[in-house]
């Protein structure tokens, strides 16, 4: 699979293994194609998870990461690309819905947006809250305490 891949996008893919599971860097913009064809092509019918890793240092500071498994092959593979601070990614919700609320974590946890998200707001956080939690530079304890200060009239136990 990974070979076809690699001979139909070239240099746009670049398969990798580590520690026995297999996992591709896609070039942010060939994600939605790749994504349709690991779908429609290879059988990944299901969204397991989507996550995101920050990396303050590096130019692209985050990787986005889809997390696929294919139940008639019983196997998984994770799609990885690279973005910028403030880059959007197409949403995942037309090739799998349940990419739903997957997409809103994200956006949650760490700032990064889907275009095309039906209802792209926050899902574990209250709608005022400042910040990306996840985010390496996110001063948590600040923010907890101005907002159980602002929402509960109370000094956080922090």
């Amino acid at each position: 699979m990974i070979a076809k891949l690699k001979g139909n996008y070239g240099s746009g893919i670049e398969p990798l293994t580590y520690a026995g599971q297999n996992y591709m860097v896609v070039d942010r913009s060939l994600i939605p194609e790749i994504l349709q064809v690991l779908r429609n092509e290879e059988q990944f019918d299901y969204c397991v998870d989507i996550t995101a890793v920050h990396y303050p240092a590096r130019e692209k500071q985050f990787d986005v990461v889809w997390v696929l498994y294919s139940h008639p092959r019983n196997e998984r593979i994770r799609v990885k690309t690279q973005i910028l601070d403030g880059a959007t990614l197409p949403s995942s919700i037309p090739i799998w819905p349940g990419a739903n609320w997957l997409e809103r974590e994200v956006y949650d946890m760490f700032g990064i947006k889907f275009d095309g998200h039906p209802d792209m707001k926050r899902i574990l956080l209250p709608e005022g809250w400042k910040g990306h939690p996840l985010r390496k530079d996110y001063g948590i304890l600040q923010q907890d305490n101005e907002w159980v200060q602002i929402n509960l009239g109370i000094e956080s136990g922090q």
